[in-house]
């Protein structure tokens, strides 16, 4: 039971040391990935290999020319397969993220531009009401005397 506890306290004090790293390496990867994707307008291998390598040097800068090296090795040795299993994982939903922003592109024009043909009979159908209106006022006018 003691070396139960000992392991969890260790646990406890320890992951809380990687857990904000871990965080900070993968917000820093998927920024850097979602960036290259949103400004090339598709999703290939080399921006997850360009974010690992990007992020693994960003980490490793500290060490020196060879850390930054290192890193960058490293980060695109990890970036080249996580990013084909996001890859895979996408084509296994059935919508990769760039036809889902496509489509909700579209959907969002389609939408707008329905709204802007209705608004656009709305006015036609005020024109025309007015018209008629001010072609009643001119025949009672004519009525008159």
């Amino acid at each position: 039971q003691s070396a139960h506890r000992a392991g969890l306290r260790s646990f406890i004090r320890y992951g809380w040391r990687w857990s904000w790293r871990v965080a900070t390496f993968v917000t820093i990867f998927n920024m850097v990935s979602t960036g290259l994707s949103v400004y090339r307008n598709k999703t290939t291998i080399s921006n997850f290999a360009s974010a690992g390598a990007f992020t693994g040097a960003l980490f490793r800068m500290h060490l020196g020319l060879q850390g930054l090296a290192g890193g960058f090795v490293f980060g695109t040795a990890f970036g080249i397969p996580a990013g084909g299993l996001l890859m895979i994982m996408q084509k296994l939903a059935g919508e990769t993220l760039q036809e889902k922003r496509n489509r909700e592109r579209r959907e969002l024009y389609e939408q707008k531009l329905a709204e802007w043909q209705s608004r656009l009979s709305v006015m036609e159908v005020l024109g025309q009401t007015e018209s008629n209106a001010q072609g009643g006022l001119e025949t009672e006018r004519a009525r008159e005397p």
